[in-house]
C-alpha cells in the first residue's frame, strides 16, 4: 500500500509536468544552450561552437545534457523532445522523497507529504519543465542519499546480525563489502557529471555515512565506535573516492571516442608517460572551465545572494511576452522560476526546529537534513560573494528542505501506532492527533491553493497584465 499511495503522488506529478510541456515552443533562457549542446552530442558525440562548424567549450560536464539528448532522440529535436526527460526526472525525484521521508520518519504518511510538497513546489515544478540540467543534478544527488540511507540501514542490521549471533564486537568489527556505499558513489559520481557543484554534497554524504558507521557501532556495544570506523572505512572511503571518479570520467566518453572535442588534441602531456595524453587535455580543459567558474562576475538582471534564497528575494524569469491574445489590451505570459512562496517561507522555522532537535536530541535525521540542505546547498555558495548566482542554484537542497518541513510536521501531527520513535512527544491522544491532523491538512491545502494560484507564472500562460502583476508579491520578483 505505501508503493500504492507514494507513487499516486508520483503519478500526479508526472501528469502536472506533462500538460502543455511543449509551451513555450521556443527555446528559453539556458534551453538555447542546453538543448542545442545535447543536439550536438547526439550528432557528434561532443559539443560543437555556435556554428557547428568546430569544437564547442563548454564549462558542465556531458551527463545531463546526455539526459536531455535521450528525449530529443525519442521526440525529436523540439521543445517536448528536450524537455520531457526533465519531467519524467522530476516525477521519479518526487517519488524517491517520498519512499526516503518514509523510511526516515517510519510513517507513509509523511512518507507522502513529502512527495506532495515536492510535487506542488513552483521552482521544482518550473525545472522539471525545462531544458536546464539542475533537474538532473538535483536526482543524482537525492539518489546518492537513498543509497547512504540504505547503507546505514544495512550496516546497523548486519551489527545486529553479528551481535545476536554471539559475536563479540567490543574490540571491532569484521571486514565487509558495503554495497550500497558503493552504489551511492555510483549515483554521486553521476552527480558530478552533471555539475561540479555536486562536490560539497558529495564531501556531506562521506561525512554522514562516517558518523552513522560510528552510531552503529556505538549501538552494537564497539568499545571505541570511532576508531573502529577510521581503521574499519577508511579504505571504503577512499574505494568511495575511485568509484565516483570513475564514475565522472565514464561521463566524458564522447569527447574521449572523439577527435573534435574542445582540447581533445591539445599540447602534449607533460606528466607521466604510463598515461594517455588526453587526461592531460581532460584536465586542461577542466582548469579552463574551472577558471571561468570562479571568475565568473558579470552583472545579470536576475542573478541574486544565497542570504536570499530562502526568502525568494530574486526569483528567475525564463520567459515573458507581452504577445495580444488575452482579450485585453495588455497582456503577459511568463515563466518564472519561483519556489511556491508559503512553502518556501516555512523551511526558515522548519529549519529552526531541526536545529533545535539536532542540539538538543542528536536526532541523526535532523543532522542529515541541516548538512545536506544548509551545509551543502546554501552555506558554500557564500564562500564566493562576487561570483554571479542564481537562486535555482537551491534546487539540490530543496528535496532536503521539504524533509525539514515532514519532520515539524510529523510533530505536529503526533506519533501514531506505526510512527518511529522520537518523532513526536510520547503522547496517545486522539484529540491531540486529531487536531494534528487537522492542522497539518490544513498546510497542505494551502501549500496547494498558493501552487495553483500561481500556476498560470509557472507555465506560460497568457494573462492579461492585471491577472500577472496580481502575482508579483514583491517588485523584486519582476
Amino acid at each position: 500500500m505505501s508503493w500504492l499511495w507514494t507513487g499516486g503522488i508520483a503519478f500526479l506529478a508526472l501528469i502536472l509536468r506533462l500538460v502543455g510541456l511543449d509551451k513555450p515552443g521556443e527555446k528559453i533562457f539556458d534551453e538555447v544552450y542546453y538543448a542545442k549542446e545535447a543536439h550536438d552530442l547526439l550528432m557528434f558525440g561532443v559539443e560543437r561552437d555556435k556554428e557547428g562548424t568546430g569544437a564547442g567549450y563548454v564549462v558542465h560536464p556531458p551527463l545531463g545534457k546526455w539526459l536531455i539528448a535521450g528525449g530529443e532522440q525519442l521526440f525529436g529535436y523540439n521543445a517536448l523532445g528536450w524537455r520531457i526527460s526533465a519531467a519524467f526526472i522530476g516525477a521519479l525525484s518526487v517519488l524517491l522523497l517520498a519512499r526516503i521521508a518514509r523510511r526516515m520518519f517510519g510513517s507513509t504518511l509523511l512518507g507522502c507529504v513529502a512527495g506532495l510538497l515536492l510535487a506542488l513546489d513552483g521552482l521544482h515544478f518550473v525545472m522539471s519543465r525545462v531544458a536546464l540540467l539542475d533537474i538532473y543534478l538535483m536526482f543524482f544527488l537525492l539518489l546518492a542519499f537513498a543509497c547512504a540511507l540504505l547503507d546505514r540501514d544495512s550496516t546497523r542490521s548486519w551489527l545486529l546480525r553479528r551481535a545476536d549471533a554471539g559475536d563479540d564486537l567490543s574490540g571491532g568489527t569484521p571486514f565487509r563489502v558495503p554495497w550500497w556505499r558503493l552504489a551511492t558513489a555510483v549515483s554521486a559520481g553521476c552527480a558530478l557529471g552533471v555539475k561540479w557543484s555536486a562536490t560539497w554534497y558529495i564531501v556531506a554524504l562521506v561525512a554522514i555515512t562516517l558518523w552513522w558507521c560510528v552510531q552503529a557501532r556505538r549501538s552494537a556495544g564497539v568499545e571505541r565506535p570511532i576508531r573502529d570506523t577510521l581503521v574499519r572505512e577508511t579504505l571504503w572511503v577512499v574505494v568511495f573516492g575511485v568509484v565516483v571518479l570513475a564514475v565522472y570520467l565514464s561521463t566524458w566518453t564522447g569527447w574521449f571516442l572523439s577527435d573534435d572535442g574542445w582540447n581533445r588534441n591539445g599540447n602534449p602531456w607533460p606528466g607521466p608517460s604510463w598515461l594517455p595524453s588526453s587526461i592531460g587535455n581532460l584536465w586542461e580543459y577542466h582548469v579552463h572551465a574551472y577558471e571561468f567558474h570562479t571568475g565568473l562576475h558579470a552583472k545579470h538582471d536576475y542573478q541574486s545572494t544565497p542570504w536570499s534564497w530562502l526568502l525568494l528575494g530574486r526569483p528567475v524569469a525564463y520567459y515573458y511576452s507581452s504577445d495580444p491574445g488575452c482579450g485585453s489590451d495588455n497582456c503577459s505570459a511568463e515563466v518564472l522560476a519561483l519556489g511556491t512562496p508559503l512553502l518556501w517561507w516555512s523551511f526558515i522555522p522548519a529549519l529552526v526546529m531541526v536545529g533545535w532537535r539536532w542540539l538538543a536530541g542528536r536526532d541523526w535525521r535532523a543532522g542529515a537534513i541541516l548538512l545536506m540542505s544548509l551545509g551543502a546547498g546554501i552555506v558554500p555558495w557564500t564562500f564566493y560573494p562576487t561570483r554571479t548566482m542564481f537562486y535555482f542554484y537551491t534546487l539540490p537542497a530543496l528535496p532536503f528542505l521539504v524533509l525539514a518541513v515532514t519532520l515539524a510536521l510529523g510533530t505536529v501531527l503526533g506519533p501514531g501506532r506505526s510512527a518511529a520513535p522520537g518523532l513526536a512527544a510520547s503522547i496517545d491522544d486522539r484529540d491531540r492527533r486529531l487536531v494534528g491532523a487537522v492542522a497539518v491538512a490544513a498546510y497542505l491545502v494551502v501549500i496547494a491553493a498558493t501552487f495553483a494560484y500561481f500556476y498560470p507564472i509557472y507555465t506560460g500562460e497568457q494573462m492579461t497584465y492585471d491577472s500577472w502583476h496580481s502575482r508579483m508579491w514583491f517588485d523584486s520578483w519582476i
